[in-house]
């Protein structure tokens, strides 16, 4: 794997570059089908600019909030921190890495707060939104299994890494857990793009999105043996946030369809 190179003199981390990928696929689907859709393609800009923040803020937020012992500690030993830097150092160390869960709650926030600030139709804007993270999410994941940075289990027909910077990952076939979830994130993308040509679940594509997503990170889960990304009892975070995810969506829908009837 090639978790980075160098240009000019300088590294640069695949998983960026991948991301980044992602950014230039994603914007232009999402352009062209508001366009199509006969929805302000500014307005829609603008709200993917906007998420980008809800993404880098959300993420790191939620890296943090697992981050329960290094808080703790923080709290425990706050009097002995001797400097301001010393203190944005390790505030750094708690949030400085990214829960994809995170960046997505970021994203539905802020773009529910400017499609109500901008009285926009936040289900139709929302469609297309569904369909751009799906897009996006699968160059991520590629960009994760070239970086190394996250690794599936031990399995004799996997993938060996020789220069991951988790240095227990390397020298061991591993199952790639990263692209499998990379297909079935473009597998949606189709499945939600076909939705969304037929006019199939109008205005909830998003809503679908996070009912299905969970499902198959949560299985996932238990082909990763990153332990980083905490544990809770005998499911790991990302598995508990996909059944809040589950069970807070279908909430949701079923309060939007009880409103919908109203008004009808």
């Amino acid at each position: 794997m090639i978790p980075v190179f160098n240009l000019f003199g300088k590294d640069i981390s695949i998983y960026l570059i991948m991301g980044l990928v992602g950014v230039f696929a994603m914007l232009p689907f999402g352009m062209r089908t508001t366009k199509k859709d006969g929805l302000d393609e500014n307005q829609m800009l603008a709200m993917f600019c906007y998420s980008f923040i809800g993404i880098i803020a959300g993420g790191h937020l939620m890296f943090g909030i697992t981050q329960f012992d290094k808080i703790a500690a923080l709290l425990r030993n706050f009097n002995q921190i001797g400097s301001f830097k010393q203190f944005v150092a390790v505030l750094t160390v708690i949030f400085g890495g990214s829960v994809y869960y995170g960046g997505l709650t970021g994203v539905l926030i802020i773009g529910y707060l400017f499609c109500k600030a901008r009285k926009l139709e936040t289900g139709r804007y929302f469609d297309i939104g569904a369909m751009s993270i799906c897009l996006f999410h699968f160059f991520g994941r590629i960009g994760c299994f070239l970086g190394g940075c996250c690794y599936g289990i031990e399995w004799k027909y996997g993938f060996i890494y020789h220069h991951s910077p988790v240095e227990a990952c390397n020298g061991v076939p591993r199952f790639p857990v990263q692209l499998v979830e990379a297909v079935l994130n473009l597998l949606l993308f189709f499945f939600l793009f076909y939705c969304f040509g037929n006019r199939l679940f109008r205005k909830k594509l998003m809503g679908l999105y996070c009912l299905i997503y969970p499902v198959y990170r949560f299985v996932l889960e238990y082909y990763r043996a990153d332990e980083y990304r905490g544990f809770l009892g005998a499911l790991s975070t990302s598995q508990i946030i996909s059944l809040i995810y589950i069970v807070v969506t279908i909430i949701i829908l079923l309060f939007l369809d009880r409103q919908n009837r109203r008004k009808v």
